[in-house]
């Protein structure tokens, strides 16, 4: 789909799955009709890698090493960032919109967990190119990179986030008053956080030391199961659109399949920790060029990954 002689650092499909933004080293992100393998246009508004990305209805909201936050209209020819977040002062690693596309979470490296309201830092309202350096919220709880981050979709304004190795906690936050609600230490670097569809359970995958991947019981966040597998730390994670099945890639060249949640349509409570059937037992060896930088599902079940790694 994308061979533009740049390395691929992120993908995030558009919420109808008919457009993929991908991020690229040299800082630009192209958007892509994977239909038609066209690319529809080239934003090239960042200066360093671009890590991280999540969609705004319309808008591609994208985070990069130039420690900044760019959100751009998908829908024009030549976009040029609408506003700009600038108040991480190390790469941005984490990205998420809430539900009702009215905040924005972003996690650094500096540590730092930042909540942006779109009420007040609009991301398409303000005068073009506008720059905001004050976010609603400046929480600086973890005493690690911040790259997990996840908005529990059946409670307003309750946030999970992760911590890197030398933090290994999941916290959660209550992201209109800024107050962490509970803590929760996994004993590893966390990489990655999916809710239920539900909210009522959430799963992690995890780096050093355990490489492993844990599904947990909200809000008690007390471990349901623990799936085993993965060989080195699992940087990436993607949901399906119904929220039942993840794929997660590692550092040891594979990507697995895991039935963990509940589906919408089943009446009985099935087993957790299911790993598919699905090529060789569920994974993929020797993916081309090494170990996955980036993994998204589509809604026909297909996984789009790229090739480099952290």
């Amino acid at each position: 789909l994308c061979d533009a002689g740049d390395s691929v650092t992120a993908v995030r499909w558009d919420s109808d799955g008919r457009q993929l933004a991908v991020g690229l080293a040299s800082g630009a992100v192209q958007l892509w009709d994977t239909a038609h393998s066209r690319c529809l246009r080239t934003m090239n508004s960042h200066s360093r890698r671009v890590g991280v990305l999540d969609w705004n209805g319309a808008v591609v909201t994208s985070g990069s090493r130039d420690k900044r936050i760019h959100n751009c209209d998908a829908r024009v020819p030549r976009p040029t960032p609408l506003t700009t977040y600038y108040a991480h002062t190390q790469e941005v690693c984490g990205l998420r919109w809430s539900p009702d596309a009215t905040q924005l979470a972003s996690g650094g490296n500096d540590n730092l967990l930042l909540l942006w309201d779109a009420r007040y830092t609009p991301a398409v309202s303000a005068p073009a190119g506008r720059v905001f350096r004050r976010p609603l919220h400046r929480l600086d709880a973890h005493n690690a990179a911040v790259k997990a981050l996840a908005w529990s979709p059946a409670a307003s304004n309750l946030l999970a986030s992760g911590g890197g190795t030398d933090d290994r906690t999941i916290r959660m936050w209550n992201t209109q008053t800024g107050t962490q609600l509970s803590s929760h230490d996994t004993k590893s670097q966390v990489c990655n956080i999916a809710w239920a569809p539900d909210g009522r359970e959430l799963v992690s995958t995890h780096g050093y030391s355990q490489n492993h991947v844990i599904v947990w019981r909200y809000p008690q966040m007390s471990p349901i199961a623990l799936l085993p597998g993965h060989t080195k730390r699992v940087l990436y994670l993607a949901q399906s659109p119904d929220g039942a099945t993840v794929a997660t890639a590692a550092g040891d060249e594979t990507i697995r399949f895991w039935d963990v949640f509940e589906r919408p349509e089943r009446t009985a409570r099935q087993p957790h920790a299911g790993l598919l059937n699905i090529h060789a037992g569920g994974r993929l060896q020797h993916l081309p060029g090494g170990i996955a930088r980036g993994l998204a599902m589509t809604a026909p079940g297909a996984v789009v990954l790229d090739d480099l790694a952290h």
